[in-house]
């Protein structure tokens, strides 16, 4: 009796693990996104013995040019394929510098116990020793276990597995820029797997009405922070909510979530209460401490850095979520 082999989709989104460079020695000059699906795979033969790849090509842009309008596609192209009986996992390559904002929104919003694992390399193709042939061998690997799929979306980079939520992108060109300790290796077992296991109710459907995100802006306070930035940033998204419906604002704040009282001034006298605001600490590990005292329309952030706080913000919005509902979803992630 035959196995078959896992059926899995190839999605290219463009980044360094697409790109090209004037030379074999180069690897900091060149163009992301140069090449597609197929370039990908035909530089890995070896993937023909994991799996039956299907692959397309859904954008081809630097990663920095990713943003919450190629989210919803994505998320909608990702679902179709996840409810795809045909298809057993998905892989997405991706740019580097917002992957672990990618992942995070898709890790909120997807609704599929199939292994979604996404990839990417800091070397273009081009390079000598290019890491995103194995990256993405590894990330194929990954989809074609089961046992992945009940971690949520995970990330394969430099023979470390990382799920959505710690996945950080912690150096902006060395070759292991997303190491963390809370890494797992490729060789993981699937009880290890499992146990990244992502809790149920933090994720949000995003109805198929919702055409446009919610916008959601990011400000990071350093010590002596004009809080006219605050002013500002306060009226332009009081604007955007009149003609989105929300809009929301993260503050990226030091030590404990610590709210400067210059700006709190700001916040407090400017921001409607139809705008959410999220204290978040920027010191990109451990929890804060319980928020109390504050509006309605201010959130704590417990335990999610900025960048994926403002995604969290988005989803929320943009699920229609509002008020108490907006509160208690934000604030268990």
């Amino acid at each position: 009796m035959s196995t078959r082999k896992p059926r899995i989709a190839l999605l290219a989104t463009g980044g360094t693990i697409a790109g090209v460079a004037s030379s074999p020695t180069e690897t900091k000059d060149y163009a992301a996104g140069q090449l597609g699906a197929t370039d990908l795979l035909a530089a890995v033969p070896q993937l023909a013995t994991l799996a039956d790849i299907r692959s397309e090509a859904l954008f081809a842009i630097d990663s920095k040019d990713m943003g919450p309008a190629h989210w919803l596609i994505l998320l909608r192209r990702v679902q179709a394929l996840a409810d795809d009986p045909e298809i057993d996992g998905v892989v997405i390559t991706h740019g580097t510098d917002t992957l672990e904002e990618t992942a995070y929104f898709l890790h909120i919003t997807l609704a599929t116990a199939k292994p979604v694992v996404m990839t990417a390399a800091m070397r273009p193709a081009t390079a000598l020793s290019a890491d995103g042939p194995l990256n993405l061998y590894q990330a194929v690997q990954l989809a074609c276990r089961s046992a992945a799929g009940r971690a949520g979306v995970l990330a394969v980079l430099g023979d470390r597995i990382l799920p959505a939520t710690l996945v950080t992108k912690r150096h902006p060109s060395a070759v292991d820029a997303f190491s963390t300790p809370e890494a797992l290796t490729v060789s993981a077992t699937d009880a290890q797997l499992q146990a990244l296991a992502p809790y149920r109710y933090s994720r949000l459907s995003l109805p198929d009405s919702v055409q446009v995100l919610p916008p959601v802006e990011l400000l990071t306070v350093g010590a002596g922070s004009s809080a006219a930035l605050a002013s500002a940033v306060v009226r332009a998204l009081a604007r955007a909510s009149l003609l989105t419906g929300a809009a929301g604002l993260v503050l990226g704040l030091p030590g404990n979530a610590s709210l400067p009282q210059s700006w709190e001034a700001a916040i407090e006298e400017e921001l409607p209460a139809s705008v959410p605001v999220v204290l978040a600490s920027r010191c990109g590990g451990g929890v804060t401490a319980e928020l109390t005292g504050r509006p309605n329309n201010w959130l704590q952030c417990v335990a999610l850095d900025p960048l994926k706080a403002r995604v969290r913000l988005i989803v929320g919005l943009g699920a229609g979520l509002r008020g108490v509902r907006l509160k208690r979803w934000f604030e268990r992630g």
